[in-house]
């Protein structure tokens, strides 16, 4: 059985860096969360305009899919998504078993990130609304919460050693 780890938060907190260190260290398959976004959800973020529950459920429906795919050729993936709500999660999580990583920092920390980021399709300023609805993960659910304190190194460092430790936790239950 493959492994299926989603690095989650709101936008600016990481998210890109974090898949990219997972695929290029532990050799997983990655998929860029935006990159499965319908040209109207891009066009409705790149005017300031957050996304509602029913932009989201089509996107999630797709990247759950990918990732289904994926396990039935037995490949580890990575997925960058703001899964911000449970119900968000519980839709990537479909049929799958899902380790979630939480990038979590502070709305001033990561604004200060989001201002300094260039070429991205979505704005700082909406980045208080995905605050608005974020729901962290709760005790029950599968995933680990990292902070985004200190360096990119640092977090970075945190969140392959959450992800080889999971897959040890996998291995020893198999």
């Amino acid at each position: 059985m493959a492994n299926h780890i989603v690095v989650m938060g709101v936008a600016g907190c990481g998210k890109s860096t974090v898949v990219e260190a997972i695929r290029d260290q532990l050799g997983y398959t990655l998929a860029e969360g935006d990159d499965f976004h319908p040209q109207a959800n891009i066009d409705k973020m790149s005017a300031g305009i957050p996304l509602t529950d029913e932009d989201r459920w089509p996107w999630l429906d797709v990247i759950n899919k990918w990732m289904i795919a994926r396990e039935s050729l037995d490949e580890n993936t990575v997925v960058s998504s703001s899964a911000l709500k449970r119900s968000y999660r519980e839709a990537l999580s479909k049929d799958l078993n899902v380790y979630f990583l939480h990038l979590d920092g502070s709305q001033e920390l990561i604004q200060a990130r989001l201002s300094a980021r260039k070429n991205h399709f979505m704005p700082a300023s909406l980045l208080p609304s995905q605050f608005a609805i974020l729901e962290p993960l709760g005790d029950d659910e599968n995933g680990e919460v990292i902070s985004i304190e200190g360096t990119i190194e640092d977090v970075v460092a945190r969140s392959i050693e959450a992800v080889k430790a999971y897959e040890l936790r996998e291995q020893s239950a198999k």
